[in-house]
């Protein structure tokens, strides 16, 4: 392997918390029920707008004129907010620098908004860990369209049989087998393992070492 992909929230990052309480700031002050972190966690995977509408009581999600405020108030919320309680998963920052080190080209590819992911990359790895963060509202389709995937791969240089892809939901294994790449599904994100079978991963990993071991 030359080139190897991440997801960020599930992967790389625990954001959860983070996520649903900025989630529950903008429901509360729409006068709108809130939700506990594991219904906000069933509701990730698909970008923060997403995540938004699913939150909202389902006779308006519909409603694009609220759902357009909700998510401009959680985006207000979550821009203070966005590193409270998160934090990069045990193990993760000495499986990337061991593959930094061995001279792969890191990248991350992830449906959360550019500006927030890069933010959190910035502040949670060493400057320079990833060759380049790629998030939503750079001009390229969400996952699991394969479309900024194939960028990064003839970005780096690589073939596809020498780059692969690491997440921990269905959309990211559906992203990985579009662009023609095999998926590492880890099971301490948000998705379980029996998802992440059905989904169809080539490999699941418990913990971030056994990622050394495949790639």
């Amino acid at each position: 392997m030359k080139t190897v992909i991440f997801d960020l929230d599930g992967t790389l990052v625990d954001t959860a918390e983070d996520l649903g309480d900025s989630v529950s700031a903008a429901l509360t002050e729409l006068g709108l029920p809130i939700h506990t972190t594991e219904e906000y966690i069933s509701y990730v995977g698909n970008g923060t707008l997403m995540l938004v509408k699913r939150s909202l009581p389902e006779s308006l999600r519909d409603d694009e004129e609220l759902l357009n405020k909700a998510h401009d108030l959680f985006c207000n919320h979550y821009a203070e907010h966005y590193l409270d309680k998160s934090r990069v998963y045990d193990g993760i920052p000495e499986v990337v620098k061991t593959l930094n080190d061995s001279g792969l080209r890191l990248y991350v590819l992830t449906n959360k908004p550019y500006q927030f992911a890069s933010k959190i990359i910035e502040e949670c790895f060493p400057s320079g860990t990833f060759d380049l963060v790629a998030g939503s509202g750079q001009g390229f389709p969400r996952k699991p369209d394969p479309s900024y995937e194939n960028h990064l791969i003839e970005l780096s240089g690589a073939d596809k049989s020498e780059a692969i892809h690491i997440g921990d939901s269905g959309t990211d294994i559906e992203t990985a087998h579009n662009a023609g790449i095999p998926c590492i599904a880890c099971t301490w994100g948000f998705r379980s393992r029996e998802s992440l079978v059905e989904a169809g991963a080539d490999f699941i990993v418990d913990k971030p070492g056994e990622i050394l071991k495949i790639v």
